[in-house]
């Protein structure tokens, strides 16, 4: 009977642990043998404390009391545990017994149960979350999952089509989640309508392999109005961007000369307000760019910018591209009419460029849209509202144009709300190394060049000419100059800019005039001919040193009595080696 007993308790997957009344061990199983790591013969007869860490079985005899299903770590495994106090027929204690289960697996299942659950949470949110509509069915082809963006895609709920088979929701074309449970094969980009809205969707579908073994498909389906919708907004901001044509700002514009500078203060003060702007300036002096830069610091600078040029166009064209026309307004008119430049350009800016040379009938148009805020197509009587920003620019003498009646006077004062001088470069000519160093490192760039530098000498031959040609003028000269130097010269020298002297022949300038009066006074011709560049660099010293000598070596206002900044009067103060008198 005994043997039979051990043959129970030893092949049980319970530890158990029995002491008599004074705590010695008298039942050792062998499931206790594994947990507690201790032999049965090793442990028999001991007393339970010195074999079993942190057992509670003398607390047991000591109090008689009951501890079931109680949680511990028994040598680094987790147990639950019984603990019984053993009584005789008179109720006394006459020993305990402790009954224990590992449970380590459970507790590890358990974490993995738990780590799934937080893992499908995730995959769920993540499901749900996606733009994209999802739909999976098993491998008979019924529908087990759907996504948010599937609902609002065909308008079905979770109820309408959760067992379902999957050629529930189509409303025109094949079912490709059933194609792919036959062919096994992805099945990509297919057009079809679904839910019963008729949805015109893009469908992609996939298998689900599991195991090697076909366990379903999932499908993806894009809602194609939305592809449409957003190919036309990518149309529209391509036609934007071809029309927002501003790509200068007032940083790209350099000045260090006062009246340079003052045309750029005035032309920022313009941006902030919403008034008619006038540029005037000679050809190639940048009235371009600073129509870009007061539109790239106003508020209209995420709106269009157009410009026109009033001069490359006869007066029947550039009415119909200023205002548009109707339908039938001429022969070849466009069916369904045409928006003009001032309607494409609402809300922004458009830049009429050589305003001086429109007709006089054009004039008066152009009259009516600064006045009335409104223009009327070629052809039409419905005047249309804008809100147009007009910047203007002309190289003409308006004034001398209004006398000649070639130009509206009422005109000439609406333009001039804020009148912008922009000074031609011989006024400027302390900004000609800046300005060259700029074009140069443009053109290093347009042409593959590595060019570091101009030289002195290069850029005091450049100042002897006026620069009938301006700004644009000296970008080609600098261009030229490139080009005739070899790839490993860094820096221009006299030699690359000789070309220069075929400008020299112009004499529409008033600093032409003032150099030949001042020769034909000042120098008398002898045998000895010497370069220009010697005379004129004589004259200019000997005219610097008068000045000087006339307001009693008053830096300042000989720098303003010459029109040049108060550095460059140092500069060739030193450069002539003038002294104070």
């Amino acid at each position: 009977m005994r043997k039979d007993l051990e043959i129970i308790l030893n092949s049980t997957h319970d530890g158990m642990i029995a002491v008599d009344k004074n705590g010695i061990i008298t039942l050792f199983n062998k499931e206790a043998e594994r947990l507690i790591k201790i032999k049965a013969e090793e442990a028999l007869g001991k007393h339970v404390v010195g074999i079993v860490p942190n057992t509670k079985l003398p607390y047991i005899l000591k109090t008689g009391e009951y501890q079931l299903n109680r949680h511990q770590t028994l040598i680094g495994v987790e147990i639950i545990t019984n603990r019984i106090p053993v009584e005789d027929e008179n109720g006394e204690i006459i020993g305990a017994v402790a009954v224990f289960r590992d449970i380590s697996d459970i507790v590890n299942c358990a974490t993995e149960i738990t780590g799934l659950k937080e893992m499908k949470s995730m995959l769920t949110a993540i499901f749900n979350s996606t733009q994209d509509a999802i739909t999976v069915v098993d491998q008979n082809g019924i529908n087990i999952m759907i996504n948010t963006a599937y609902t609002k895609l065909t308008g079905l709920t979770e109820e309408d089509i959760i067992g379902k088979p999957a050629t529930f929701d189509i409303s025109e074309g094949e079912s490709i989640q059933l194609k792919v449970l036959k062919t096994k094969d992805t099945i990509k980009n297919v057009r079809m309508k679904v839910g019963p809205h008729k949805k015109e969707v893009i469908a992609t579908a996939a298998p689900i392999i599991v195991d090697d073994e076909l366990r379903g498909s999932v499908g993806v389906l894009k809602d194609l109005s939305e592809v449409k919708e957003l190919t036309e907004k990518l149309k529209v901001a391509k036609k934007i961007i071809r029309k927002l044509e501003a790509k200068y700002t007032f940083d790209d514009i350099i000045a260090q000369n006062y009246n340079m500078v003052s045309a750029i203060e005035k032309a920022k003060k313009a941006a902030l307000l919403p008034i008619t702007v006038l540029l005037r300036g000679e050809s190639g002096t940048g009235k371009e760019v600073f129509a870009h830069a007061i539109h790239t610091a106003s508020d209209r600078k995420y709106n269009q910018f157009i410009r026109v040029n009033c001069a490359s166009l006869n007066e029947t064209l550039l009415e119909s591209e200023l205002f548009g026309y109707e339908e039938g307004a001429f022969t070849g008119a466009k069916k369904g009419g045409k928006k003009g430049l001032f309607e494409e350009a609402q809300a922004g800016t458009i830049f009429l460029d050589e305003i001086g040379d429109i007709s006089l009938n054009t004039q008066v148009k152009l009259l009516r849209v600064i006045q009335e805020k409104e223009v009327v197509r070629v052809g039409g009587v419905k005047p249309i509202n804008i809100n147009v920003r007009i910047i203007a620019a002309t190289n003409m003498d308006l004034e001398k144009a209004i006398l000649e009646g070639r130009f509206r006077e009422d005109l000439y004062y609406r333009l001039s709300v804020m009148p912008i001088m922009i000074p031609p470069l011989r006024l400027r000519k302390d900004e000609i190394y800046v300005l060259s160093i700029n074009c140069i490192d443009k053109l290093n760039r347009d042409y593959g060049r590595n060019v570091q530098d101009i030289s002195d000498e290069a850029i005091d031959i450049m100042k002897e000419h006026d620069w009938p040609g301006n700004v644009r003028e000296l970008e080609n000269v600098i261009g030229r100059a490139l080009i005739n130097m070899k790839v490993q010269e860094k820096i221009i020298l006299p030699r690359h800019i000789s070309i220069i002297d075929q400008f020299r022949h112009v004499e529409s300038s008033k600093s032409n005039q003032k150099y030949e009066d001042m020769l034909s006074n000042n120098i008398k011709l002898d045998e000895n001919i010497r370069p220009l560049s010697d005379i004129t660099k004589e004259i200019e010293k000997k005219y610097i040193i008068k000045v000087l000598k006339q307001n009693k070596n008053n830096k300042t206002k000989t720098a303003n009595d010459l029109k040049i900044s108060i550095r460059n009067l140092y500069y060739k103060m030193e450069k002539y080696n003038i002294q104070e008198n």
